[in-house]
C-alpha cells in the first residue's frame, strides 16, 4: 500500500522522523548494494585491483547492519 500524505510534512513529527529514518536506511543498503558490487566485480576481473575489499565489505556491512538495529529499535 503506498504511503498517503495526510497532513503537511513537520521535521519535528515523529512519524516524520520514522519515515526518514527508513529512507535514510533504504539509500544507505542500496548504495551498498551498488558501490560493494562493483567493486566485486572489479576485483573478480583483476584480483590485485583492491586487495583490502573483504575488510571495506565487511566493515561496511556491520555499519549497515548497526544502522539496521538503530533504526528497528527506535520505531518501538
Amino acid at each position: 500500500m503506498p504511503l498517503v500524505i495526510t497532513r503537511p510534512p513537520d521535521p519535528n513529527d515523529p512519524d516524520y522522523q520514522k519515515l526518514e529514518q527508513l529512507i535514510n536506511l533504504a539509500v544507505h543498503t542500496a548504495a551498498f548494494a551498488a558501490f560493494n558490487s562493483g567493486l566485486w566485480v572489479w576485483h573478480g576481473l583483476k584480483p590485485s585491483f583492491f586487495p583490502q575489499l573483504p575488510w571495506l565489505t565487511g566493515l561496511w556491512a556491520v555499519a549497515l547492519a548497526v544502522h539496521m538495529v538503530w533504526v528497528l529499535a527506535q520505531r518501538r
